[in-house]
């Protein structure tokens, strides 16, 4: 995982983890950030890192839904995070957390 990615995945955990630490502005943008993949992608970034009030799943289950293997589920999320990690999107939600 390179450091984009990482930086991403990172931010993403600790969003699922505690809501608060991020501004009702900034979780606008992560909104519009998913917003750029297919609508099942979207779910399932949602539902794995329990974003937006939503329950984590475990891999199991969103590779249930998403009819894969749990491994390839798992190359899907993290393809996903490396689609979204390049996007002038992210860099602009990564400068607006810099600066806090």
């Amino acid at each position: 995982m390179d450091a984009l990615t990482r930086s991403l995945h990172s931010f993403l955990v600790r969003v699922g983890l505690n809501p608060t630490t991020i501004s009702s502005q900034t979780e606008h943008y992560l909104e519009h950030l998913l917003f750029l993949l297919p609508p099942e992608d979207e779910e399932a970034i949602t539902h794995y890192y329990g974003l937006f009030g939503c329950e984590r799943e475990s891999l199991q289950e969103i590779a249930k839904e998403l009819d894969l293997s749990q491994e390839d589920a798992m190359a899907h999320i993290d393809q996903c995070i490396r689609k979204l990690a390049v996007t002038p999107e992210w860099q602009m939600i990564r400068q607006i957390q810099k600066k806090r």
